[in-house]
């Protein structure tokens, strides 16, 4: 089993800060990459930002400049959000893509979702 747990979340105004963490366990022989997706309500799942095992690292356009991804070992990201706006109003869900074991394919995982809520 693999477990990816997030925290960070919560109610911030307009121009505000909140830091999201992602902290992978479980039954993991590598990771390729972690990544945010969000979620609005009546809207689908996007992409927010994703990291790769080497480092590289790919934004939306719409978190360009304000968010920033950043990998702490190989099971933990965050997720650094700055300058944030009402429309970033979501639960954010962290993903991960992961090989349990030897010979297996990556599958992808995902966390629960934490909310973040801008004010205006």
């Amino acid at each position: 089993q693999v477990q990816l747990v997030e925290s960070g979340g919560g109610l911030v105004q307009a121009g505000g800060s909140l830091r999201l963490s992602c902290a992978a366990s479980g039954s993991i022989f590598t990771i390729k990459a972690m990544g945010w997706y969000r979620q609005a309500p009546g809207k689908q799942r996007e992409l927010v930002a994703t990291i790769t095992s080497d480092g590289s690292t790919n934004y939306a356009e719409y978190v360009k400049g304000r968010f920033t991804i950043s990998r702490e070992n190989a099971k933990k990201v965050h997720l650094q959000m700055n300058s944030l706006k009402p429309e970033d109003t979501a639960v954010y869900y962290c993903n991960a893509e992961i090989k349990t074991a030897w010979g297996t394919p990556f599958l992808h995982f995902w966390g629960q979702g934490t909310q973040v809520t801008v004010s205006s």
